[in-house]
């Protein structure tokens, strides 16, 4: 009789224990997540509680992405590329008989007797260079054509009929500086017919990371925007024209999510392909464990823009001032229907993906709890009989 109440106790303190928040666990119940997004106090702002149904799908799908053409436009540079500060110019002169400036009958220098090359001359700050007998001769800003046409004539009634030809031998201001994750960063100079993002890549040598990894920064006016590299390839719209003075960086950033709870691997997980989806992610996490998951609380944890936490509940109290909310999203994989959504909400960076314990995971602990507890008891009773 002694020995059956204390079995009693010992059962009953497990069934107290298992009601309570003292029981090992990986994470929170799928009740606890679902009631703490309400909870708000000084130290938590709570967040956003959104079951993933088809308006949700629809919501996240048609996300805007960063595009380079909204930022930027896609103009392309005129085909007569323009002198700047810094160029180095060559200028080749010639005249109609022998006897001018710049005629000489006796050297066999140079492409011709009555012509004369003059030696390459850097763009000064004030945008021109120096042509004997024509003084200062502004170029910058001006087509080589242009800068032709006003070296003759500042040597008509000087030089016997002349003619020029202006050629830039060393191209600084119609560049573009490529640099980061690429096989030789470098300044690459652009030609007359347009260069595109990836063509202006590929004179440097092209990038070092797998293309999925990479993403790339144009800096231009003051202003950088940041997207993919997958995106110029998937979207050829956003391969758009590159201008003189732009900075391109390339910068590998390895895309990962975390996978916590009730899950074949508790860990961080590489993407390793250019973008996946929760059911790729889920799966990749090794999937929902048989004896310990709940399939009806799958939950997604990440950041989204106010616009995206409005346009999924209008209703909810963003703080002022905040351009991000926290959002949980929650997936029922009891669901089939589900499996289908799942394959269109793509997997962010840096998300998190939590499976809770099923309910009766707790009752299961509990009960060892128990078991491991009137084990001794009932051995030291066995002992004294």
């Amino acid at each position: 009789m002694r020995l059956g109440k204390q079995i009693t106790v010992i059962a009953f303190g497990g069934l107290v224990l298992a009601g309570c928040s003292a029981l090992p666990a990986q994470g929170p119940s799928a009740s606890d997540v679902m009631a703490d997004g309400a909870v708000v106090d000084a130290s938590h702002e709570g967040y956003l509680v959104v079951d993933l149904d088809a308006r949700t799908a629809d919501v996240l799908s048609t996300k805007g992405n960063t595009s380079l053409k909204s930022h930027f436009g896609d103009r392309r540079d005129a085909p007569d590329a323009r002198i700047g500060v810094g160029d180095s110019v060559s200028v080749t002169i010639w005249e109609a008989a022998a006897g001018g400036l710049f005629s000489s009958p006796l050297s066999s220098n140079g492409p011709g007797s009555r012509s004369v090359v003059i030696p390459d001359q850097v763009v000064a700050r004030d945008g021109s260079i120096t042509v004997p007998y024509a003084g200062r001769i502004p170029v910058a800003g001006s087509s080589t054509p242009a800068v032709e046409k006003k070296i003759v004539e500042a040597l008509k009634n000087k030089a016997i009929e002349p003619q020029a030809l202006v050629t830039v031998s060393r191209n600084i201001s119609n560049t573009a500086t490529v640099t980061g994750e690429v096989a030789s960063g470098s300044r690459v100079p652009l030609s007359v017919r347009g260069d595109r993002i990836q063509d202006v890549i590929a004179a440097a040598g092209g990038v070092k990371a797998p293309v999925h990894e990479s993403f790339v920064s144009l800096t231009r006016d003051g202003k950088t925007v940041t997207v993919p590299l997958q995106t110029l390839v998937d979207r050829p719209a956003e391969n758009i024209f590159v201008r003189p003075g732009d900075t391109l960086t390339l910068v590998r950033d390895p895309q990962t999510f975390t996978a916590f709870g009730a899950t074949g691997r508790n860990s961080v997980v590489s993407f390793d392909a250019r973008g996946i989806t929760l059911e790729e992610a889920v799966a990749k996490a090794g999937g929902l464990l048989d004896y310990q998951s709940d399939p009806s609380a799958v939950f997604v944890l990440r950041k989204e823009p106010v616009g995206i936490a409005r346009q999924l509940n209008p209703s909810y109290p963003v703080p002022v001032g905040r351009t991000s909310v926290d959002v949980v999203y929650r997936v029922d994989l009891r669901n089939t229907n589900s499996f289908f959504l799942a394959r269109r909400v793509a997997v962010q960076n840096k998300d998190i993906i939590y499976v809770a314990n099923a309910p009766s995971t707790s009752v299961q602990k509990a009960l060892s709890i128990i078991q491991q507890a009137a084990g001794p008891v009932v051995m030291g009773k066995a002992l004294t009989q």
